[in-house]
């Protein structure tokens, strides 16, 4: 049984009558089709609907593999329209149709209809959509199962939660099929399959002019190094020493670019605290699921401190916060969580086991003038706050148990 994934219906139901265009965004198998199907069943369930008003297609569907260009699509939903009653319109993975935006503008300035449609690319937001329908779109972005969504899945479906069910999220992420698994060496090799399916069908496809396996390899050394200290140079002398052929700089900001349209990584800015600007050069990167750090690790290592990084930036994102890093004359803070134009400082910690530790992860705020609410966020359960630093289990806030506040 799937669960409901309400955080999105709630957000995204404040559209379901605007002729916005509804862009779903997000990794392969993250739910987005899942998600689509359950918007449309809110629809049919509140009667405001009749079903011969939807129009549902699913471009990975075979049946509809003939309607691959924007004249043939346009063509099927003209013929579907009967009356001038609004239609609710869903095309999921609608980038396999070519110029399909054509088809998006034109319904949307000629029919009474409301368009959602998903997609597995964020470039779906760019270039000649972003110059067609500017203005007219709505982007809502899907992620893989947050830890609570995780813990609903087996709540929902009447399983046994694995033994230790954070350690197990924080290792294998919360790609919502990789719990069909149990053993570890069958979770990976799906992990795996997503991670490589991606790479050939939405970076290195016939028409991309990437080399395949120098791809593998940056992007490979990229999400293993996630959440570090990121330098372009670091990576082009890396793979230069090790390989015959050169690389250069233009080459890995491309290969970063794509990482992030094929929507595996956030690229993050850095936040000078100090002067409050955003620093356009200086940049982390994290993934948008902990199960692809395993499966870009032959070693099967995860380094705890930096997977719990990665899982509270999604979080946060999740929650809706835009997310930078903050910098200080100092240091570095690991996040400044923004909303409403208000904002939080947090450091994450895996555990605060003796006082150098303590000192450290409470100490990294020492430079920082700003009243803003200051976090530390660790797996100990005791509560440790002080200096007026409040500390925080990080499973109680994953789990809704606790909160921030923003000042």
């Amino acid at each position: 049984m799937l669960i409901k994934r309400d955080q999105y219906l709630k957000h995204i139901s404040r559209f379901y009558e605007s002729n916005l265009i509804k862009v779903l965004t997000g990794i392969r198998r993250c739910g987005k089709s899942i998600l689509l199907n359950q918007i449309k069943e809110e629809l049919e369930i509140e009667g405001k609907i009749n079903k011969d008003h939807i129009i549902f297609i699913n471009f990975e569907d075979v049946k509809f593999s003939k309607i691959n260009n924007y004249n043939k699509l346009n063509n099927y939903i003209l013929k579907q329209i009967k009356d001038d009653k609004k239609y609710y319109i869903f095309l999921d993975e609608i980038q396999h149709v070519n110029q399909f935006e054509k088809v998006l503008a034109s319904l949307k300035a000629t029919q009474n209809v409301s368009i959602f449609v998903t997609g597995s690319n964020s470039k779906l937001l760019s270039g000649r959509l972003a110059s067609l329908l500017v203005g007219r779109c709505k982007e809502f972005k899907i992620m893989p199962f947050t830890y609570s969504e995780f813990i609903k899945f087996y709540e929902v479906n009447k399983l046994e939660l694995p033994n230790n069910p954070l350690q197990n999220y924080i290792r294998f992420g919360g790609m919502p099929q990789r719990m069909d698994y149990v053993l570890e060496e069958d979770i990976k090799e799906y992990l795996k399959s997503i991670y490589y399916g991606i790479i050939d069908k939405d970076i290195c496809d016939k028409k991309s002019k990437i080399d395949k396996e120098t791809f593998i390899l940056i992007a490979k050394y990229i999400i293993n190094n996630i959440s570090k200290e990121f330098s372009v140079q670091n990576i082009v002398d890396y793979y230069n020493l090790n390989n015959q052929d050169n690389i250069y700089r233009k080459i890995v900001y491309r290969y970063l670019e794509k990482l992030e349209q094929a929507c595996l990584i956030s690229r993050v800015k850095r936040f000078d605290i100090a002067t409050k600007r955003t620093l356009k050069q200086i940049e982390k990167q994290f993934v948008v699921d902990n199960g692809f750090l395993l499966a870009c690790n032959d070693s099967n290592k995860i380094f705890i401190g930096h997977a719990l990084e990665n899982i509270i930036y999604n979080e946060l994102i999740y929650r809706g916060y835009d997310v930078k890093i903050g910098k200080t004359y100092k240091g570095e803070i690991d996040f400044v969580a923004i909303k409403d134009g208000k904002k939080c400082f947090i450091q994450v910690a895996y555990l605060l086991m003796d006082d150098d530790i303590i000192e450290r992860e409470f100490k990294a705020f020492d430079s920082v003038r700003d009243p803003s609410p200051k976090y530390v966020f660790s797996l100990d359960e005791y509560d440790m706050s002080k200096d007026g630093i409040t500390h925080i289990n990080i499973e109680k806030w994953l789990l809704n148990k606790v909160d921030i506040n923003l000042s």
